[in-house]
């Protein structure tokens, strides 16, 4: 019987880490280096963990109604989703893995970044969910899921290319979240609802570092079974 041939499974992820804030541009053009490296086979998959100056970033489906007022330098940005903010306090992840080594199928991908945020936060006590009709993850606000109302705590936008994937997700650590109030983030309207919220506004004192640390752990669990 003739045996189908089986992809060799992927090398060990490189992590890199900025202490400093790094201005969107340059971290754009950065990862698309990295990105056209494991594309062509000559670099190996990376996370890069990195906070960006205050910021608001467009993405594919971004309406131009949704800027309520340009707080901050706007960037229209490759990455699918609509507006959001960045800034310091907030782990941004950008993950740049090759899906043709893995599974080639982008949902998949999706799914297991929402299945790494989740896992991350429960390491901090807190229970993220998905909503089939939102994206990002979100918490119920103060015990009062019955009403409908919860809040945002972290972001997911992504581009494919050549299976390559890049930018990634970010999670509302201790970000200033009056910085939000410019936008309608990732186009859902309050209404009284829907809000934004961090693991600082939660009462969760986890430090930057912290976060990091179990990032680190969950990722191997979600993206290296």
């Amino acid at each position: 019987m003739q045996q189908t041939a089986r992809k060799a499974p992927p090398a060990q992820v490189a992590w890199s880490m900025s202490a400093e804030p790094v201005a969107y541009a340059g971290a754009v053009a950065r990862m698309e280096t990295w990105a056209d490296a494991i594309a062509r086979g000559d670099g190996p998959e990376r996370v890069w963990l990195l906070e960006h100056p205050p910021i608001y970033t467009a993405g594919t489906s971004a309406k131009a109604g949704d800027l309520l007022e340009a707080r901050f330098p706007v960037f229209k940005t490759g990455r699918g989703g609509e507006y959001t903010y960045h800034g310091p306090g907030q782990r941004v992840a950008y993950v740049m893995l090759d899906l043709k080594r893995r599974k080639p199928d982008v949902r998949v991908f999706v799914h297991d970044l929402e299945e790494w945020i989740i896992a991350t936060l429960a390491q901090f006590d807190v229970a993220g969910e998905r909503r089939r009709d939102r994206i990002g993850i979100w918490v119920a606000r103060a015990g009062d899921l019955k009403m409908g109302r919860e809040d945002k705590i972290a972001a997911i936008g992504v581009r494919v290319r050549r299976w390559v994937t890049f930018h990634g997700i970010a999670l509302n650590v201790n970000p200033d979240l009056s910085h939000f109030t410019g936008i309608v983030p990732c186009g859902v309207k309050a209404g009284g609802k829907f809000g934004v919220t961090s693991l600082a506004a939660l009462g969760v004192q986890a430090s930057m570092k912290d976060v990091d640390i179990a990032l680190t752990k969950t990722f191997s669990e979600v993206f290296e079974k």
